[in-house]
């Protein structure tokens, strides 16, 4: 008996000091043996950086470096300037100049390759190899947010939804929204006449909210249809979770476990959020179909598995999280670039008198006669477009374009190992002057006269969707929209900037004017 009990006690020490001994070998080999081994790689290859401290990596520097540069810079806080992504990211700025174009630093365990060499971004933006798919850490440190849908995911199942998602945001569907934001936008420009009405001639807005609701209105009608109101609570819901995540670093080891107020918030969001779209996809189920974007998605998703070999589907992949997670990060990639776009479109409008005449002027002949907007009207509206690419240069509401390379791959002659997360800032590499000449800076719309492919010799260095065979699904959904709005904006109101407006670009997950746009605002 005694041998017995001897034998078990062995047992249960051995197994509880294997236990200790392999996590103190995985641990050692995730926070040092491979974070050396990968900047070993690359600094044989000419790559450097800042050197990492244990744990929090280059977080202590980044921040030291901001707060020098936001004490320095605060009386220049209300200057209408466009190179703003030195002012938000300082620490690049310093790390380009002390290591050139292309350097690795980290934030936590998360370390980084970043580069803004155009040869670099052009071979990374086209490359096409399931190889090189999206950072683990954006399905998992913001995957409460994104989850592992079409924007975080890689590989098979990343090809396996944008085989699904893809056909139901071609041209051809899109169309069929026209007329339903259309009618969204109508009821607030409405609002906006009875605002100035009551204020006399002219009405001082601040228009972020307004532009929230209406583009949160027309992505819940689009995808929800009739539940469209319950569709605006998961807006609601993923706008707090959105503010909720934007606090902080991520990277540190451990740290999304930890059941701090913050984290709790997160996952009582996340817990909402994702049986709010269930509750809507279960009704759908058991009710009529509806020609919106869930049962198109909803309907090819199961047209797919259908025929696709059970033995052929990603592994892990789960039509409930498929829903879930899309559904999330469509109404947030949709509704939050678009609204954001339109009020920097605004305020570079009302900042340039000439150019808001001129596709004012563009606006009124084609919707000349009183004519319905529809789609080929939309199309013809050259300037309007010249005006939202130029905007979307200066301002892209995505601030990075982030790869991981799953095997060791070649770009422009530097050999990337597995693992390694790449990060491409696209707001720097679209005001290069190296690239863009020395008016990057500028509001100059006339740049994309002939296209994007003629506003620059390296047409990759212009990716506020993204680009190659990642680029957005939703671009041209995005696209549509923003023509509708800002042109019937334009076709009733003329505005300016008001006196109260501070120019303050923010990075909150994605670039939002920090105070708001306030306008003054017109009848036309």
């Amino acid at each position: 008996m005694e041998t017995d009990l001897v034998l078990m006690l062995k047992l249960v020490v051995s197994l509880v000091l294997g236990g200790i001994l392999g996590s103190l070998a995985y641990m050692y080999s995730l926070l040092l043996a491979k974070p050396q081994k990968l900047r070993s790689t690359l600094r044989k290859q000419g790559i450097r950086g800042p050197s990492p401290s244990f744990l929090l990596g280059n977080i202590p520097e980044i921040r030291r470096i901001q707060a020098q540069v936001q004490t320095q810079s605060v009386s220049e806080v209300h200057d209408l300037r466009h190179d703003w992504p030195f002012t938000i990211f300082p620490h690049f700025r310093h790390w380009i100049n002390e290591y050139g174009k292309t350097f690795i630093y980290s934030t936590g365990n998360i370390h980084t390759l970043f580069t803004t060499d155009i040869d670099m971004v052009k071979e990374i933006i086209v490359c096409s190899s399931l190889n090189l798919g999206k950072p683990t850490y954006l399905s998992k440190d913001r995957g409460p947010l994104l989850g592992l849908s079409i924007v975080t995911a890689s590989g098979s199942n990343w090809a396996h939804q944008r085989k699904i998602i893809a056909p139901e945001f071609h041209i051809d569907r899109i169309k069929g929204f026209v007329s339903l934001m259309v009618d969204s936008t109508i009821s607030m420009l409405m609002s906006w006449e009875d605002r100035i009405e009551s204020n006399g001639d002219v009405a001082d807005m601040n228009i972020d909210l307004d532009l929230r609701r209406l583009s949160a209105d027309v992505i819940s009608r689009a995808c929800f249809g009739s539940s469209y109101e319950k569709g605006k609570e998961i807006f609601l819901k993923l706008r707090d979770l959105q503010h909720v995540m934007s606090k902080g670093f991520i990277g540190i080891p451990g740290f999304r476990h930890i059941p701090t107020r913050t984290n709790r918030e997160i996952w009582k969001l996340e817990k909402e959020i994702g049986s709010m779209i269930l509750r809507i996809v279960k009704q759908r189920a058991e009710g009529n179909s509806e020609n919106d974007l869930l049962q198109m998605i909803l309907e090819g998703a199961k047209s797919v598995e259908s025929n696709t070999k059970p033995g052929d589907l990603p592994r892990g992949f789960s039509l409930k999280k498929f829903i879930v997670d899309n559904c999330k990060a469509i109404y947030f990639a949709g509704h939050e670039t678009t609204a954001i776009t339109a009020s920097w479109c605004l305020m570079l409008l009302a900042t340039h008198q000439d150019w808001q005449a001129r596709a004012r002027a563009e606006v009124l002949e084609i919707c000349k006669d009183g004519l319905p907007l529809d789609p080929q009207m939309l199309q013809n509206m050259k300037i309007l477009t010249m005006v939202i690419q130029e905007t979307l240069r200066l301002y892209p509401p995505a601030v990075f374009s982030s790869r991981m390379t799953l095997e060791d791959m070649k770009f422009n002659n530097i050999v990337i190992p597995k693992g390694t997360n790449i990060q491409i800032p696209i707001s720097i590499v679209q005001q290069d002057p190296d690239t863009w000449g020395p008016d990057a800076h500028q509001f100059k719309p006339e740049r994309f006269a002939n296209g994007i492919v003629g506003a620059t010799e390296s047409p990759q260095a212009y990716i506020p969707f993204g680009g190659g065979p990642r680029i957005c699904v939703g671009r041209q959904f995005g696209m549509t929209e923003l023509r509708v709005i800002l042109s019937l904006i334009l076709a009733k109101f003329s505005f300016t900037l008001s006196p109260t407006y501070q120019h303050c670009p923010a990075f909150r997950l994605v670039l939002e004017p920090g105070n708001g746009v306030s306008l003054l605002v017109r009848r036309v």
